[in-house]
């Protein structure tokens, strides 16, 4: 699916971000409690790490539509006997915040850390980092699954913008040489300094 024309751009923004937490729900269906050790593409992070980074961001996107604000605090988990807390906490804020971004009618201004910014804006930064971390913990789990076409290529317009060099080394890594003839999620992941090919 590809984005509404003349769609608002907080409508746009919250599409992505509905298509993204879409592909990362089937990457946390792989998390098993013997996994949560096991390294990421983000080699300061163990599964477990990249799991609570995550679950902190949906919070905070949560936050952004539903308080105008964003706390950058790290969340409580809910427990469950199925699977990993975190998992839980993840499923739950995936769920909420779609609600709380689908009743902005606005691109009201969201203040992160002291600086306001537009809600598209906020959204789509969203989605890119819940789509790439997706992948990432499909990777940790030995799962070869690629970004869907047309999200990796709809978000990869977006990210060319919104990774910037202040980005690198805090968010992203060093961008990494890629053909541009490889498949938009190879080219995205690229963008966002991991390798198409890793594996644990």
């Amino acid at each position: 699916m590809t984005l509404q024309p003349g769609a608002t751009p907080v409508v746009a923004g919250t599409e992505l971000l509905e298509r993204a937490l879409g592909f990362t729900r089937g990457a946390l269906s792989l998390v098993r409690p013997d996994r949560m050790d096991a390294p990421t593409p983000c080699a300061a992070w163990r599964l477990r790490d990249l799991l609570e980074h995550m679950d902190d961001s949906l919070a905070a996107l949560h936050d952004a539509a539903a308080e105008g604000w964003v706390a950058l605090e790290p969340c409580p988990r809910r427990e469950s006997d199925d699977e990993p807390a975190v998992v839980t906490s993840l499923r739950h804020h995936g769920c909420i915040l779609l609600g709380a971004w689908s009743r902005l009618h606005h691109d009201q201004p969201v203040v992160v850390g002291g600086r306001p910014l537009p809600a598209s804006t906020v959204a789509l930064v969203g989605a890119l980092e819940v789509a790439v971390h997706g992948w990432d913990v499909a990777r940790a789990c030995g799962d070869p699954r690629p970004l869907p076409d047309e999200l990796a290529h709809d978000l990869l317009g977006h990210a060319q913008l919104l990774v910037t060099d202040d980005d690198r080394g805090v968010r992203f890594g060093p961008p990494l040489p890629v053909e541009f003839d490889r498949p938009p999620s190879d080219r995205l992941l690229a963008l966002t300094g991991r390798s198409p090919d890793w594996g644990p």
